[in-house]
């Protein structure tokens, strides 16, 4: 099934505050971006794939004077847009399969978005084509092989880390990345890998973090620590590009 043959309005309560997996979703989405904007100068153009928790498009659009948001979900965009000021906001309600323009970017964000779609190579492809010359692209995935699921094979808990959670299912994934599972499709796609980092290093599954009511400091520092272990964090952050 075509990702634009599906009703994305169903996942809609998957990225609701009640979600289990609430707290990683306002951890990595409130930090991610931070790593994004650090990474790119005050004033360009962006391209983001997804509005989702909406978290990251009032992040972003602090910071880009042009920002463009493509999201296949009705019922999302209208919730971001009655909790959200979207004037410096232009949002538009495409799949990403049928979504064009002329207008090319400097940056373009697929933030948790490849795990979704029924074709990543063809997203990777099409999208390129939107990119400015040296312009970059920024991908979030979750992590396949992040610690909290290495200790839970080894302890017996889960039998397959590769496996798709209910959680996963939820939320629409369609499958689910490591670090060099990520890097060999983008550069079977024509680009270059510029950057990997890590984002969250947590040793512990959500539910007991929310059982040790762990302090703003420990979670902090698990998003800060887990920039240098790509391969150990809950999601990968990859920055790319066409050129050196």
């Amino acid at each position: 099934m075509r990702t634009n043959n599906m009703d994305l309005n169903k996942f809609s309560q998957a990225y609701d505050n009640d979600f289990p997996y609430a707290l990683d979703n306002e951890l990595i989405l409130n930090w991610y971006p931070k790593r994004v904007i650090e990474k790119t100068s005050m004033g360009k153009s962006l391209l983001e794939l997804g509005i989702g928790h909406g978290y990251t498009s009032i992040s972003f659009s602090k910071h880009f004077s042009r920002h463009v948001v493509i999201d296949g979900s009705e019922e999302i965009i209208s919730k971001f847009k009655q909790n959200h000021d979207t004037s410096q906001i232009e949002i538009i309600y495409s799949y990403f399969e049928d979504f064009e323009t002329t207008e090319k970017f400097d940056v373009i964000v697929m933030g948790f978005i490849l795990e979704h779609v029924d074709n990543p190579d063809m997203i990777l492809n099409k999208f390129k084509e939107f990119l400015k010359p040296n312009g970059k692209v920024f991908i979030a995935v979750p992590n396949s092989d992040c610690l909290n699921k290495r200790i839970g094979l080894e302890a017996g808990l889960i039998s397959d880390m590769k496996e798709l959670t209910t959680a996963d299912l939820a939320l629409g994934h369609q499958r689910i990345y490591d670090v060099d599972s990520l890097k060999n499709l983008c550069v079977k796609c024509g680009f270059i890998i510029k950057s990997i980092e890590g984002v969250f290093l947590k040793p512990i599954t959500t539910s007991q973090i929310k059982e040790l009511k762990l302090s703003e400091e420990i979670l902090n520092a698990m998003l800060v620590v887990g920039v240098n272990y790509p391969e150990l964090s809950a999601a990968i952050l990859m920055e790319i590009s066409l050129n050196n």
